[in-house]
């Protein structure tokens, strides 16, 4: 017998599919198979309604359901794009969220700078507690709100409802400010002291500054929690000209049920418009990170 016919015989390498003729597939692939199909699911469960919001905004025999439109037109934006309708709520709500807005960042700062930089007992326990408030539906204290705002004479004024707003988003705020401040250096700080500046200098040119992707997220979350907001204003606002898009949508909804679903999806187009474009114009600085990769050498 020859050395070739000597070797044992190779054995045959294993089938890719299993004894009943389909593929084998591994624990891992259907693990990530099952992942993206529930990706899948979510997408879908976040697509559909935006679909119908678009599709029906074109539609004038709009319904609930999801469907195209038999001859698309603009007539449903004609009919909101008026000054009662969408102009006016528009510009109480810029005013109303953009004032509670500047007011929330500027009292987050000033509060997360002694949590950040100065180390107490008490820090940890304030911090909870903060935490706490943000746990409490502002349903359960709108009746007391409501009553103090009586009493010293806030009620039906922006300027209140843009206080209480402020106040409602301002927990959350400086847990946020606070974290981004603990990224920049306590170094900077001390080399601007050398140079005799205050706390309140180093604050508002150094630390600040430097922290301004953290700023921009402090105020897009709040600005959009503002923005959608419809019960504080519905409860401390009672004139129609000085409500705010967030509670005059509630119009579009008439007696017995009817509903203008194509003027309501037209208007919740335009109402969705100035957070996008806040967020297309400030985008830019939520990607940048901080700049302290140099600003500690030397």
């Amino acid at each position: 017998m020859s050395a070739l016919s000597a070797r044992p015989a190779r054995p045959w390498p294993r089938s890719a599919k299993s004894r009943t003729g389909g593929p084998r597939w591994s624990p891992r692939l259907r693990r990530r198979l099952a992942a993206d199909a529930a990706l899948l699911v979510v997408a879908a469960a976040f697509l559909l309604p935006l679909a119908w919001l678009v599709l029906a905004s074109i539609d004038n025999d709009a319904t609930l359901r999801v469907s195209a439109p038999g001859s698309p037109t603009m007539d449903n934006f004609s009919a909101v794009w008026t000054d009662e309708i969408t102009f006016t709520p528009m510009l109480n709500s810029l005013l109303l969220c953009g004032g509670a807005t500047v007011l929330t960042v500027a009292c987050a700062a000033l509060a997360a700078y002694p949590l950040s930089r100065f180390r107490s007992r008490v820090v940890r326990p304030y911090l909870l507690t903060v935490l706490f408030t943000t746990c409490l539906p502002i349903t359960a204290i709108m009746v007391p709100v409501y009553g103090l705002f009586v009493q010293v004479d806030l009620i039906d004024t922006m300027s209140g409802t843009a206080l209480f707003l402020a106040a409602s988003q301002l927990p959350f705020a400086i847990w946020l400010m606070k974290n981004f401040m603990d990224g920049v250096p306590v170094i900077l700080e001390e080399a601007a002291w050398t140079d005799g500046a205050s706390w309140l200098q180093s604050l508002t040119r150094v630390i600040l500054p430097l922290m301004g992707p953290g700023i921009t997220v402090v105020m897009i979350y709040s600005f959009i929690m503002m923005w959608g907001n419809f019960f504080v204003p519905f409860m401390l606002l009672l004139s129609p000209e000085q409500l705010p898009a967030s509670v005059s949508i509630f119009t579009f909804f008439g007696n017995y049920g009817q509903v203008v679903y194509g003027q309501l999806a037209a208007f919740s187009i335009l109402y969705s418009t100035p957070v996008l474009l806040l967020y297309v114009l400030i985008s830019r600085r939520l990607g940048g990170g901080f700049a302290l990769g140099g600003a500690v050498k030397g």
